[in-house]
């Protein structure tokens, strides 16, 4: 048994929200309350005592995530931090062997949108600076949010890309003034490459969970909502969570696009120890960075474009439909108005083909809303999966994307609420960084780090710190089906919290950007901290 103690307690239990010590016994709460409460339940039992500097939290819970991406990220070419394309190239040409797989050299990260105007444009990067640096070792470098590609010609070569390929139904294969392709493919044109990339082996691709289960629990979260896994991934999380050498829960959702999709859906649920896999992931659209991101009207600041749907909406609702008959929960990526529209349609139309299977069907993103839309979800009970970091990271161009107008349902957190539906964050790393303190920041400020723009970004969507909390927790369990088990700090709830150098919820914002984890605990289990 151990009891913490802490300068606050945020239990989430609207009971009782506050507490200062909390009694562990096995993998569950025993008692949480004050000094003399819990030392009342510990009674003559020992117990070791630890008092943390800090405020401790309930389990925070990233409910949507790429838990191998992110492994990928963090061994291969980082081009997160780039400003240019010469930079982009640079990084690439120079990362050590952990970032190949086979001959060819994997990275991710870049993002145009951080690399300066030309002409008043963000152009996507071209071939030529590639090509120079690596003429013969083929290059995949993935964009940011993982809708968009970029490759060398020797990459094109062995793929067999030409100016005369055609693009495929939802991709794009961008090409130049002459009509030869850039390098750079988008949405459902990236598999005429990937599927050239050999597979990691068993070596690489268990050192990248284990490097992501690394950073993750360093950032104090305790549960991860992945977001489209493989095969071979699963098989492997089935293996350690078998054995006990999983770190943290971990609630998977099959990738119901890619090539394992049908022979996920055939073995059907599974729950095990601290490993789930309960849901299946669609895709309705690209992403708003990459203008993949389906639109109703044309892009703002590229009339000629409106996104891509990377299914048809029967398709969709196919494919929805019938991992629901399987059992599974569904959870569509929608970014844009029009894809956000089509995914609702979707899963409406497949609940009343099928009852719905085990309902609390999600949007992952909910990006943009139309206003007409916004109503639907609390009226049919799809959850809203949202990522408060995106809207601080897409701010310097969103509105320049999507023009006014659109932007009173674009990452509207306020108002998803107002509306009565249930609303789950998370990070989408490696999207964006997978530490929680940059979400509570986002969500309570609407801001970057230098506190701009003064007074936040569309601030009425702004939402409170115990607001914030709930969603990164008990909405986000909720999500999960997992409600009765965790998300809120009682006695009886599983014994998955993390302690924070500030308090997360009622600090003053800029604090965050500074703030540590000190512990996180999953299952009464310290998997980080001293």
């Amino acid at each position: 048994m151990k009891v913490y103690v802490a300068h606050a307690i945020h239990t989430g239990d609207e009971a009782r929200p506050l507490a200062r010590a909390l009694a562990v016994e096995g993998k569950t709460v025993l008692a949480v309350g004050s000094l003399a409460e819990v030392r009342a339940k510990v009674g003559d039992r020992p117990a070791a005592w630890q008092h943390m500097d800090g405020v401790i939290l309930p389990g925070v819970e990233d409910a949507h995530c790429h838990v191998d991406s992110l492994g990928r990220r963090l061994l291969a070419a980082d081009l997160s931090r780039v400003r240019s394309e010469a930079e982009a190239v640079r990084a690439a040409a120079s990362a050590g062997p952990a970032s190949r797989q086979g001959e060819w050299l994997l990275g991710r990260g870049w993002d145009q949108n951080d690399w300066g105007e030309v002409d008043g444009l963000r152009p996507f990067p071209g071939r030529a600076l590639l090509d120079a640096a690596l003429p013969t070792t083929p290059a995949w470098l993935v964009r940011v949010d993982g809708h968009a590609a970029w490759v060398n010609g020797e990459a094109l070569r062995r793929a067999g890309i030409t100016r005369d390929t055609p693009e495929p139904p939802g991709g794009r294969i961008l090409k130049d003034g002459q009509g030869e392709p850039t390098g750079v493919l988008v949405d459902n044109a990236m598999g005429l490459v990937s599927a050239h990339v050999p597979p990691p082996t068993e070596a690489q691709r268990e050192a990248r969970l284990e490097a992501a289960f690394r950073r993750i629990l360093s950032g104090g979260i305790t549960a991860v909502h992945d977001a489209g896994m493989d095969l071979e991934t699963f098989r492997v999380l089935q293996r350690w969570d078998a054995v006990g050498a999983l770190p943290l829960r971990i609630y998977a959702m099959a990738d119901g696009q890619g090539p394992d999709g049908e022979a996920l859906r055939e073995r059907g649920p599974f729950r095990g120890n601290l490993l789930s896999m309960r849901a299946a992931k669609l895709f309705a659209d690209g992403a708003l960075g990459s203008r993949g991101a389906a639109l109703f009207e044309p892009y703002s600041d590229d009339a000629s474009e409106r996104g891509l749907l990377l299914l048809s909406p029967e398709e969709l609702q196919g494919r929805a439909a019938a991992f629901m008959a399987a059992g599974f929960q569904v959870a569509i990526h929608a970014i844009g108005d029009r894809a956000n529209a089509v995914a609702l349609d979707a899963l409406v139309g497949a609940v009343k083909e099928t009852g719905g299977g085990p309902g609390r069907h999600r949007l992952e993103h909910a990006q943009v809303l139309s206003l007409a839309d916004l109503p639907r979800l609390a009226k049919e009970g799809i959850i809203a999966s949202m990522q408060p970091t995106h809207a601080t990271s897409d701010m310097p161009w969103a509105e320049a994307r999507l023009g006014p107008g659109r932007m009173a349902g674009a990452y509207a957190w306020r108002s998803v609420l107002q509306s009565g539906a249930r609303l789950a964050f998370g990070s989408d790393f490696p999207v964006e960084e997978p530490e929680p303190l940059p979400g509570f920041y986002a969500a309570r400020t609407r801001q970057d780090a230098r506190g701009l723009p003064v007074g936040g970004f569309y601030s009425a969507q702004r939402l409170t710190g115990e607001e914030t909390l709930r969603a990164f927790t008990r909405e986000a369990a909720y999500a999960a089906f997992a409600e009765e088990e965790r998300g809120v700090l009682k006695e009886g709830m599983a014994a998955d919290f993390a302690a924070f150098t500030v308090d997360p919820v009622t600090c003053e914002p800029a604090a965050l950007l500074s703030a540590r984890t000190l512990l996180t605990v999953v299952g009464g289990r310290e998997v980080y901290g001293p």
